[in-house]
């Protein structure tokens, strides 16, 4: 059996740490062996949590290790996962049994999805993409690396979203949509027209807000 841990203590670990104990392979395939964080004191408030081992930056990956990351913020996602890979460290997937998933959907290396979401059929997800509860993901929608969608998303049928896409809560896409890379979709955001790499988008219909 493996050994789990998570990257990250705070409150999306937290969170990741809960769902993991409702996911196939818990205490079968791997068992969760602590969290991953430079925050020794993050869960003195909490009871009944495996510990804060140490920093990711310290940790040295052993063979029966198996890691998950709990960050919301994608580039902080990004930035430890590499420290991780770099040290040979291998990461799963954690889908919730209440989650669907349909016929030709493919996702990458690991992937995130809470329970009561919907993945439709032939779906392109990439390498570290979360998906939040009560979102819906249509007929070919394509996700990049690094995309992290919050609860109760929708992407209607061939939407395309790049790299690094963070799309917040309640957010509408319209079909055939192409979201680009590092952008940011803000909460309750209704998305009729396509969106450029580097910018922010807020709003009903969503305009940009902030460009990088």
């Amino acid at each position: 059996m493996k050994d789990l841990l998570i990257i990250g203590a705070r409150g999306f670990g937290r969170e990741i740490y809960n769902m993991a104990t409702q996911c196939h392979g818990y205490n079968i395939d791997w068992s969760i062996k602590g969290f991953l964080d430079d925050k020794k004191d993050a869960l003195d408030d909490y009871s009944d949590l495996p510990p804060i081992i140490g920093s990711v930056e310290s940790y040295k990956v052993k063979p029966d290790n198996v890691f998950v990351c709990a960050l919301g913020d994608v580039n902080q996602q990004y930035k430890y996962v590499k420290i991780i890979k770099d040290k040979g460290g291998l990461f799963i997937s954690l889908i919730h049994p209440a989650s669907i998933i349909n016929q030709g959907t493919e996702y990458g290396e690991g992937f995130i999805l809470f329970p009561y979401s919907i993945i439709s059929c032939n779906v392109r997800i990439g390498n570290f993409v979360t998906v939040h509860p009560l979102s819906v993901l249509g007929h070919d929608v394509v996700l990049g690396d690094y995309c992290h969608l919050n609860t109760h998303s929708f992407l209607g049928g061939f939407v395309k979203a790049g790299d690094f896409t963070m799309i917040h809560a309640g957010t509408k896409i319209i079909p055939k949509i192409q979201i680009g890379n590092n952008t940011i979709l803000g909460a309750a955001s209704v998305v009729i027209k396509d969106v450029p790499d580097k910018c922010t988008v807020f709003g009903n219909p969503a305009k940009i807000i902030y460009t990088k």
